[in-house]
């Protein structure tokens, strides 16, 4: 496995950089079929490279992504190694040493029928390519093991997911000499400073809430800020990026109204909300029954007890959950520091988590 995963890692696969994508969606597909012995459907939708194995009626959907955050060239400052038991290098945790497990653990049984495998090349970035594909395979199955990494470096698994949503919301003003005439201008600078406070506003009444109330446990965060565009120039545009995390659809949709129903504080200012929903959140309703069958698993094993974790990031098992399909996530390498310098793998525990995903399917695909 580790052979396999440093093959991974060093073919970078920047989710901008389509071209890299594009290489390791061939690397990725050559581990496969080596391992699986059929050849995956190689599917480019808008330029991005994913990857599809599909055996007999699927029953049960493997879902794992071969982009990363990390620019190329990263493997130069942080190249592949291995040492007191931790693998590093970027992208190892999220999520090629996943992707390793996950094939290894299909190929362990005696036949991979009934499965579907998907490794798509956008996450990191959305899968707004790869989202249908990631629904339509979702639909008809009875269930979705996700192999993001564990939710903690002792390795508990995912067992909820906010929803994210995001917004950018644009100040037009008014430009003007700002030494000159500055009372001529409507300053966007201002306007959006009032709308940074209104952000954090919601945000702050969204923690009060936590536990209870429309928004639970819903996190609202005013993010990037640019204005203007001369140090002598009164603001004529500004624009504010927002974060939103809900843990329901209800806490979604109550924020959306209040995101789109900000109004200007600076007279003659206007407020453009652009954005909305991206991920719908999954609730832990969706995990129950697997979670409860990876335990079983784990013990029957002979491994340490399963924990369940809500986490706030969001991943495929949203998509895959919203279809209705039971999903479980956080089934890749356990290890910390995702999207850090910090990242590591911790090799002991690959091939046990290999050996639970490979019992997890034969179970759930009779």
């Amino acid at each position: 496995m580790l052979s396999d995963a440093e093959t991974l890692v060093r073919c970078e696969s920047f989710s901008s950089d389509l071209e890299a994508v594009a290489r390791s969606a061939g690397v990725v597909a050559a581990l496969g079929t080596r391992l699986l012995g059929a050849a995956p459907e190689r599917i480019v939708i808008g330029g991005v490279s994913h990857l599809r194995w599909s055996f007999g009626v699927p029953k049960v959907l493997l879902v794992g992504h071969h982009d990363t955050v990390w620019p190329m060239g990263s493997i130069r400052t942080r190249p592949w190694s291995v040492a007191g038991g931790r693998a590093r290098g970027p992208g190892v945790l999220d999520m090629k040493a996943g992707l390793v497990q996950m094939f290894h653990a299909l190929a362990s049984l005696p036949s991979p029928e009934g499965v579907c495998v998907i490794v798509n090349g956008d996450e990191e970035v959305g899968s707004t390519t790869s989202r249908r594909l990631i629904e339509e395979s979702a639909a008809g199955c009875a269930a979705a093991f996700v192999l993001e990494a564990s939710a903690d470096d002792e390795g508990a698994l995912k067992t909820a997911r906010k929803g994210t949503s995001r917004y950018e919301i644009v100040v037009h003003g008014k430009a003007a000499h700002a030494g000159q005439e500055p009372e001529k201008g409507v300053n966007a600078t201002i306007e959006a400073a009032h709308q940074v406070l209104s952000v954090a506003g919601l945000g702050a009444s969204a923690a009060a809430a936590a536990g209870g109330g429309p928004l639970g446990a819903a996190t609202i965060t005013p993010t990037l800020l640019s204005a203007g565009s001369a140090r002598n120039t009164v603001p004529a545009l500004a624009r504010l990026t927002v974060d939103v995390r809900a843990p329901s659809a209800e806490a979604q949709e109550t924020i959306d109204v209040l995101v789109r129903g900000m109004t200007p504080r600076v007279p003659g200012a206007r407020l453009e909300v652009r954005g909305g929903g991206q991920r719908p959140p999954m609730g832990p309703e969706s995990s129950a029954a697997l979670f409860a069958l990876a335990s079983r698993v784990a013990a029957d094993q002979g491994q340490e007890p399963l924990r369940g974790m809500a986490v706030g990031g969001a991943s495929d098992a949203n998509y895959t959950a919203a279809m209705g399909c039971p999903t479980l996530d956080g089934l890749g390498a356990v290890g910390a520091g995702a999207h850090a310098d910090s990242e590591y793998v911790d090799v002991t525990r690959m091939v046990p988590r290999a050996r639970l995903l490979a019992e997890l399917i034969a179970r759930t695909r009779r």
